[in-house]
């Protein structure tokens, strides 16, 4: 009898539960995860405070995909909210009203669906808020004020007849797509609060991998068509991305839907170990031959596999590998840069803005699921609204929870200030504004991410020595954002794996198919297409 292949699967991300759960479902190899920290679906997973969860960095569940959109729907159905949702809800608020105990949500089998939410997001730009992406309308035309709006339109004009050639920044997408004064209204400070450099270092790639085909024209095209097209999912496949009106949502959540995934690849006969780091990767004869992993229970030890898949960061994985790759290679892995994230949950009575803001009013007053920071004088680059993600990502209905997100490097002045005095300065920052007063704060959490966003500069422009070395291991597939150093979305991630898994149960060499994935804007976006 043929011995069952056994694949290692280097982290518990979208992309390595994806890859897990495909392979138990479809083929024999037994799938084994190793996640190193206590929580899948990495910076989709959701953190639970007091019964009050955040969705660290805001996750849409919207692709173009229908392969990824079938699979999320096939694990978490969509539902509406029921009247026995509605009951719960009211309960608990009158409960919180009353002061009442309030227990901690605890999601069940009836619960694991995704709900329908609309989608809004805007610009928070000298402390007025403006849609986003812009809407081309007499609203803002007002907040701008005649002669801002007359120089934006001034300076569209001439980016669409004079566009600049070759494209080498990222300062040049933009102004090339919205003019120079409206890429400075509107997106240059938040821009440089992301990345921490101006966007005149940063190359034009970043643009062409996050925005694509986004553009003024194509805002206006869109504002057009809105008028008679549908709303519904399937005919926003047709737009832009960024553009949609609405999206599915995990009840709980976007870790709830990762916690479905480890569970099912468990229930098909696989393993997710958490808690497990890996620290070593031994190599021989163009092979992966094992991991060497450290966990909390058995210390170190060593699992091999015949196919190895990883989704952690690339730089690990090359300074992971035994024997090393050259010196060169060594180099441009260690030269990669990440940005790091930290949110500060906020609980809150309610907000100060627009005559006061309570959990009764919240959608009425402040519909957003976030809002961009472009104020120059402000640290903040982002605020959540978690209650309008789901209702049930606050445990008090009556309470607002806010996530206030710094894009930071690990060991910089923010990402080393004591929790403390960081929820100190997200309350400053949000009274600077005129949302919160500090005595109707209720309670404050920090959460650290370190290597969040992928950086397109640094050594990225060297990558090619780093492909051509994991390339060479026939064994060896990359996959998502920190294993491809992609700044991928989620759906994407996902689609290395399912396309990982389609070349292994087909018995061919996946691994050019997975490099492609979101590399041109058309690539497995086509409605109704079989990846």
């Amino acid at each position: 009898m043929e011995k069952k292949r056994t694949a290692i699967i280097m982290g518990g991300g979208p992309a390595g539960l994806t890859a897990a759960l495909e392979l138990a479902r479809r083929t024999d190899i037994h799938p084994i995860v190793l996640e190193a920290s206590t929580q899948v679906g990495g910076i989709s997973r959701t953190v639970n405070f007091k019964g009050n969860r955040i969705d660290i960095g805001g996750h849409r569940f919207f692709s173009k995909s229908d392969r990824v959109m079938d699979w999320w729907g096939e694990l978490l159905p969509l539902a509406e909210l029921t009247q026995a949702d509605e009951a719960l809800l009211e309960k608990r608020r009158q409960a919180g009203r009353n002061g009442e105990p309030l227990p901690e949500s605890v999601s069940s089998p009836e619960d694991e669906v995704m709900l329908l939410r609309p989608r809004v997001s805007r610009i928070l730009y000298r402390q007025q808020l403006f849609d986003y992406p812009i809407s081309p309308n007499l609203q803002t035309l007002a907040k701008l004020g005649l002669w801002n709006s007359v120089k934006i339109i001034l300076s569209f004009l001439k980016a669409r007849f004079s566009q600049i050639k070759p494209e080498n920044t990222l300062e040049e997408f933009f102004v090339n797509r919205f003019g120079r004064e409206l890429y400075a209204t509107f997106f240059e400070k938040y821009t440089e609060k992301v990345w921490g450099i101006p966007c005149e270092k940063i190359p034009a790639k970043w643009g062409a991998q996050r925005v694509k085909g986004l553009s003024l024209t194509e805002i206006f095209k869109h504002a057009i068509r809105s008028l008679w097209r549908s709303k519904e999912l399937d005919a926003q496949k047709e737009g832009e991305t960024s553009l949609i009106n609405q999206f599915l949502y995990p009840k709980f959540g976007p870790g709830q839907l990762w916690e479905k995934a480890a569970r099912l690849v468990t229930e098909h006969g696989g393993e997710v170990r958490m808690q497990h780091r890996v620290v070593g990767i031994t190599t021989d004869q163009g092979q992966v031959q094992s991991v060497t992993v450290e966990s909390v229970e058995k210390g170190r030890e060593e699992i091999s596999g015949e196919l190895f898949f990883s989704t952690i960061p690339v730089n690990e994985l090359i300074a992971s590998l035994s024997p090393p790759p050259p010196k060169e290679v060594r180099d441009v892995a260690g030269g990669l840069v990440f940005r790091d994230f930290l949110t500060v949950g906020i609980l809150l009575k309610g907000l100060t803005l627009r005559g006061g803001v309570n959990g009764d009013n919240l959608r009425e007053k402040l519909p957003d699921n976030w809002i961009y920071v472009q104020e120059p004088d402000l640290m903040v680059g982002r605020f959540q609204v978690y209650n309008n993600w789901s209702p049930f990502m606050v445990r008090d209905p009556n309470t607002i929870w806010i996530g206030t997100e710094f894009f930071v490097n690990v060991g910089d002045e923010l990402w080393t200030l004591p929790d403390e005095e960081m929820a100190a300065l997200a309350i400053r920052e949000m009274g600077q504004i005129g949302w919160v007063d500090p005595a109707d704060v209720l309670d404050t959490t920090v959460i650290r991410v370190p290597k969040a966003y992928p950086a397109y500069f640094g050594t990225y422009d060297q990558f090619s020595e780093i492909r051509k070395t994991v390339d060479s291991f026939e064994n060896l597939y990359l996959l998502g954002r920190n294993g491809l150093h992609r700044y991928n979305n989620m759906d994407h991630s996902m689609l290395t794996a399912m396309v990982a898994v389609d070349g292994i149960a087909a018995g061919r060499d996946p691994r050019g198919e997975i490099w492609s994935v979101n590399t041109e804007t058309d690539y497995h976006e086509e409605s109704g297409s079989e990846e």
